[in-house]
């Protein structure tokens, strides 16, 4: 009787910590609840801007809009154009690397076309 009684008891407890992850899940379609995906993307627009800032023609004003630019940095990025790649904002010396990591998804380095064409024709 004892034994039945154990075995019961043993089973019970088996059935409720097998369906405990099931109720902690999420609820699909939860008014009201942003989903991670959809919070995710908010981010990332938030992040960075959608249009890259060309650093051989940007303007103080937009480049102290990139993290970690301030008015120093961008006197100095203004003053060491041009540049043939924003690569050249850290090999440089330019940017601390560290700025340049947080920074190079945001930021292109355009040519104007004939700069762009003597660098073909070297």
């Amino acid at each position: 009787m004892k034994n039945c009684t154990i075995r019961a008891g043993l089973i019970a407890l088996a059935f409720l910590l097998g369906a405990a992850p099931s109720l902690a899940q999420d609820k699909p379609g939860v008014p009201g609840a942003p989903d991670a995906k959809s919070a995710a993307k908010e981010v990332k627009k938030a992040g960075r801007p959608s249009k890259p800032i060309d650093i051989n023609s940007a303007g103080k004003a937009q480049l102290k809009k990139l993290p970690g630019i301030g008015d120093a940095e961008a006197d100095g990025i203004i003053a060491g154009r041009p540049y043939r790649s924003k690569a050249d904002l850290a090999t440089r010396k330019i940017l601390p690397t560290g700025i340049y990591l947080q920074i190079k998804r945001q930021i292109i380095a355009k040519q104007k076309p004939e700069a762009a064409a003597k660098a073909a024709g070297k």
